[in-house]
């Protein structure tokens, strides 16, 4: 058995919980728990990963490993049979989960709930998969079986089925809980049948987890709750301020209802910890955050299809993080924490081994000393029973639905359902449509190109599509061609974003300028537009309305990180030098290891004049990011001027390496990049 600082770790997952509102509360005292495990441990913002998806993100969350990786790539897949869709499940999970890693290294674990569970795994434990809760029946006593596979041990799946709580009975005993006034003339209001289902899930997931905790011992016990993410969508609107689409009678009936939800968890964590014991060590995390204020998106006038697509505005890209217990560091701070850190911190507190190709780090700096065991090159290539499903359990559902619709061409099987067909096909496209924006936020443009061109190929209605392979056309310069895409799509704020740009990259100023305009009488119906339109003023040139439009996206959301590098970008533009200095240091406030916010901080200190101290803050930027590529060249600029001739060589043949395999975007840089500061320094890039 391996040393370990955490005798025992619990894992909690709570999807979408906000830093905002969870502050309000403790100011109300209203999250005595939550507050008391910070008082012991340490908190932190989290940052996600695009697209702010559930099924992906807590994947990445429990694997180390992004979505191009792990293979998770939306709520749902085809059915093994291609009879239609199933929610997306861990047979289709191309990597180790933290729970097969220590199965694999002979610990206990339990794991409740969490996304792509389905169907259970044989670890070395308990398994109750995220199918827990199918088939509720409505009413109480009613019979109610498991969904096949929702157990490992099967032995246990009759207390699991007994400690399920279904809507019915949430709705007559606990209701009072999250709507403890609640009028007599919406009793029959389907948004309550609602909540009591989705409330139903997280009564469900608590006592199932407790239930499995005192059923056997445990090293690793990782528990799921969606709620504050479900619940948020038809209820976060109605929390005040009031929205202009709210009457006021929905807030004084529901308006309540998120903060009582946030409060419902606070009471079951303690009922977690006290089935835990006083010697667990505590990871509590949010995939993302949840808008609750001003830039709360505004869905009521649009369509069904729309409001699908437009979900996802709801969320803030920073979620939370709690950790405490032995292992952990109280009142410790960390540089930046990513949920791709969540399995190597975790593997850390059990002793366990890393691996080299994690896409996240051991959160170092909040852990107490202790002896690491020898990384490893993979956790994939290790032998040993990891309690997986067998191989021929394990398979790409695309793949297996090519080889059924391969066997119905042949004429071996009979042909598919029209209807399952389709929604096998819509599902594909998305899934490869979550892939490639996921490319394109890690910078991997090159590698999401061919994957927009197939779904506009294939759906060339789609405005999304449309606009993702815009963006990526832009990036690699390829501006006639985005204006042909882009062109005759009117009333698209997004697309005039993109279009903008390639018109000012192809010379055609007051056509530009007028896509920004139509931009900007937007942004009062979609207060996230700002960001967006500030990025694309910069690159016209207009950098007293950008800096204005940032500042505004900054007072609604004084945690954004795009709106604060921005700034700095703004103020560069403008010459304020020491104000750009400013915002970019608020922006490594809020997450150290950032590699642009050094960038900027190295370009303001430049142009300023601190040649010494610009330099180091590029070197800084570097350690975190080798292969960011302004650093790069700016650093070798400030190099060269401080007469370190080979230091100013070293940092340009690098950054012609990054430039061969990772081309730079095929933008005009903005006034204050390499170029101009040598210009400036008089010198000259090697």
């Amino acid at each position: 058995m391996p040393q370990r600082p955490a005798k025992r770790l619990l894992v909690i997952g709570w999807d979408a919980a906000d830093w905002i509102v969870l502050d309000s509360l403790f100011a109300k005292n209203a999250m005595p728990t939550l507050a008391g495990l910070i008082a012991r441990g340490v908190r932190s913002d989290l940052r996600t990963l695009e697209p702010i998806l559930s099924p992906l993100l807590w994947t990445s969350a429990a694997t180390g490993r992004t979505p191009d990786v792990h293979g998770i790539l939306n709520f749902v897949e085809p059915r093994p049979d291609g009879t239609g869709l199933c929610v997306a499940g861990s047979t289709s999970r191309k990597v180790k989960a933290l729970w097969n890693m220590a199965t694999q290294q002979g610990l206990r674990v339990q794991c409740t709930s969490w996304y792509a569970s389905h169907p259970a795994e044989p670890v070395r434990g308990i398994v109750v998969s995220n199918m827990l809760m199918e088939g509720d029946p409505g009413v109480v006593g009613g019979d109610w079986p498991l969904a096949p596979d929702t157990v490992h041990p099967p032995g246990f799946a009759g207390p699991v089925a007994l400690a399920r709580v279904g809507r019915a009975a949430f709705h007559r005993d606990h209701l009072a809980e999250v709507m403890p006034e609640l009028p007599a003339r919406s009793r029959g209001d389907a948004r309550v049948a609602s909540l009591c289902k989705l409330m139903a899930t997280a009564a469900s997931v608590d006592a199932v987890a407790r239930a499995a905790m005192a059923r056997e011992p445990w090293d690793l016990a990782m528990v799921f709750f969606e709620s504050i993410d479900t619940v948020g969508h038809q209820f976060m609107q109605y929390r005040p301020p009031r929205l202009r689409t709210v009457r006021e009678d929905e807030v004084r009936t529901f308006g309540g209802v998120m903060d009582a939800v946030y409060q419902w968890h606070d009471r079951a964590l303690a009922r977690l910890l006290a089935a835990a014991g006083p010697d667990t060590t505590v990871l509590l995390l949010s995939d993302h955050g949840f808008h609750s204020g001003e830039l709360r998106p505004d869905l009521g006038e649009l369509p069904p299809e729309r409001r699908m697509e437009k979900e996802a505005s709801w969320h803030r890209p920073i979620g939370v993080l709690v950790a405490s217990g032995p292992g952990v560091v109280p009142g410790a701070a960390t540089a930046t924490a990513s949920i791709l850190d969540l399995t190597p911190t975790a593997l850390a507190l059990l002793g366990l081994q890393q691996a080299a190709d994690f896409d996240g780090r051991v959160l170092s700096e909040i852990l107490s000393p202790h002896p690491a065991p020898p990384a490893i090159a993979s956790w994939e290539t290790l032998p040993g029973d990891a309690g997986l499903h067998p191989a021929d359990r394990r398979q790409d559902p695309f793949e297996a639905n090519d080889a059924i619709r391969q066997l119905v061409d042949l004429g071996y099987m009979a042909a598919l359902p029209a209807d399952a067909t389709d929604q096998i096909e819509l599902v594909r496209r998305e899934s490869l449509f979550n892939l490639g924006v996921h490319l394109t936020s890690r910078g991997k443009i090159v590698a999401a190109l061919p994957h927009f061109e197939a779904l506009v190929e294939r759906k060339p209605d789609d405005v999304r599509y449309r606009i993702c392979l815009a963006s990526c056309l832009g990036a690699t310069g390829a501006h006639a061609r985005v204006v042909e895409l882009l062109a005759a799509m009117r009333g698209s704020a997004e697309a005039d974003l993109v279009l903008a740009r390639s018109l000012h990259e192809l010379g055609r100023t007051d056509e530009a300028v007028a896509a920004a305009q139509r931009v900007a009488g937007a942004i009062a119906g979609s207060p996230l537009l700002r960001t967006g339109l500030a990025e694309c003023l910069l690159h016209l040139g207009r950098y007293d309305e950008a800096l204005r439009l940032v500042r505004e996206a900054r007072r609604a959301d004084p945690k954004a990180m795009a709106s604060i590098l921005l700034e700095s970008q703004a103020l560069l533009c403008t010459g304020a030098w020491e104000n750009a200095a400013e915002a970019a240091l608020d922006a490594l406030d809020l997450e150290r290891a950032h590699p642009e916010a050094h960038w900027l901080l190295g370009c303001a200190l430049a142009w300023y004049g601190d040649l010494a101290q610009a330099l180091q803050s590029l070197q800084l930027g570097l350690q975190f990011a080798p292969c960011h590529l302004p650093s790069l060249r700016t650093a070798a600029v400030v190099a060269r001027a401080l007469g370190d001739a080979d230091g100013a060589a070293e940092f340009a043949r690098r950054g012609d390496a990054v430039a061969a395999t990772d081309p730079p975007l095929a933008l005009r840089p903005l006034p204050f990049a390499a170029d101009a500061l040598a210009a400036r320094l008089g010198s000259r890039r090697t």
